[in-house]
């Protein structure tokens, strides 16, 4: 099973990283596949730890593909680390061992903690949308044009009736980005 995440993780230095990633869990680790380069990546490696933060603020996904990467922050309970204050729920998480690979190592990790902080509610389609979307945006360079088109054409159906202001804005956030691609890269645009 992928459960759509966002990762925190610390730099050596205390930096904050906010990543949106999808996580496989397994019977009893949590395998994470950043794809190299990676700031998570580097630092998981360097630091061992890892937060996974549960959230359904869609504009959380759409800001971290879109530059929007400060949002508030609280500590972590018994790993070093800070999750979302947004996050309904959160896991601490500890690398345990590693498999190498050129393109997408595979981090297998072990729940240290994990506390829920409000309840799920589920997603609308509107948010359903935005998260969708911003895998996409998240992969403009790996898939062609013509399958972003398509795909998002089915996606805006789901915006309409329940999105709401913050799912609106996750989405013209994505959009934002998706036309600086296309302008940036008209030779990808053209192949169909």
């Amino acid at each position: 099973m992928i459960r759509e995440t966002l990762v925190t993780t610390l730099s050596p230095e205390g930096a904050v990283h906010i990543a949106p990633m999808g996580i496989h869990v397994l019977a009893d680790e949590w395998l994470i596949l950043p794809f190299r380069p990676s700031t998570t990546l580097d630092n998981i490696l360097a630091t061992r730890h890892a937060v996974l933060n549960y959230c359904d603020d869609v504009r959380i996904f759409a800001g971290c593909l879109t530059g929007r990467r400060e949002w508030p922050l609280v500590p972590t309970e018994r790993v070093p680390g800070q999750r979302l204050a947004a996050a309904l729920a959160h896991a601490e998480l500890e690398l345990v061992r590693v498999e190498d690979d050129e393109l997408r190592p595979k981090l297998y990790c072990r729940l240290i903690h994990e506390a829920n902080h409000a309840p799920f509610r589920g997603f609308n389609r509107a948010q359903y949308a935005v998260l969708e979307a911003a895998i996409l945006v998240s992969r403009l360079h790996m898939l062609p044009w013509s399958k972003i088109e398509s795909e998002l054409d089915y996606l805006r159906i789901g915006l309409p009736t329940p999105a709401g202001p913050q799912e609106l804005e996750a989405w013209e956030w994505l959009m934002e980005k998706l036309d600086a691609f296309r302008l940036a890269n008209p030779e990808r645009v053209a192949e169909r």
